[in-house]
């Protein structure tokens, strides 16, 4: 019997779930959006939430992957406190030089946590705030979400994207979502 394909809403890390602070390192530097909270307990049970980050500071030796997994132990940590749980956690080490495809704008973390956790992409989405990840979401086929918070999708080097929509933080993308969803 095959399992039933589930959608998933698919969130950039910083500047989307938590304030943006270059090369975040300390989980004590954790700080979530004022609607970050109330947005995510709005999601519908039918999506899985799963954050995807580019965490190149690796790469660059600015911190290990057991920093960026102590960081992510905390957000989960904050957000249990909240009863609100992620499904499942995905970064890349790399640096943008490296030509890896799990670095967004390359769809890889989105297709990895597709055939990992049967997650029907037609139905899911992405939030994030540079245009690198609404290209993600647009070569893996999932609805894009654009996000003001962060860098607003006016990063260092940031390519023109039309993303399915622009929101001003998590809390109206998540509205969206549920809107679009009915």
């Amino acid at each position: 019997m095959e399992k039933i394909k589930r959608p998933a809403i698919f969130l950039d890390r910083d500047g989307v779930l938590i304030v943006e602070r270059d090369f975040l390192v300390d989980p004590d530097d954790v700080e979530f959006y004022p609607e970050t909270i109330e947005a995510l307990a709005a999601v519908k049970n039918d999506y899985m939430k799963i954050v995807i980050s580019n965490q190149s500071g690796i790469a660059r030796g600015y911190f290990s992957s057991e920093d960026v997994e102590r960081v992510n132990s905390e957000i989960s940590r904050m957000l249990g406190d909240k009863g609100i749980f992620i499904d499942a956690w995905f970064f890349c080490p790399h640096g943008p030089g490296d030509g890896c495809s799990c670095r967004k704008p390359r769809p890889g973390m989105i297709l990895e946590a597709a055939e990992r956790l049967n997650i029907d992409l037609e139905k899911s989405w992405i939030i994030g705030d540079k245009s690198s990840d609404i290209e993600a979401g647009k070569a893996s086929g999932i609805k894009t979400i654009m996000v003001n918070t962060g860098y607003g999708g006016s990063e260092p080097g940031a390519s023109k994207v039309d993303p399915h929509y622009t929101a001003s933080n998590i809390g109206d993308a998540i509205e969206y979502i549920n809107r679009s969803s009915t």
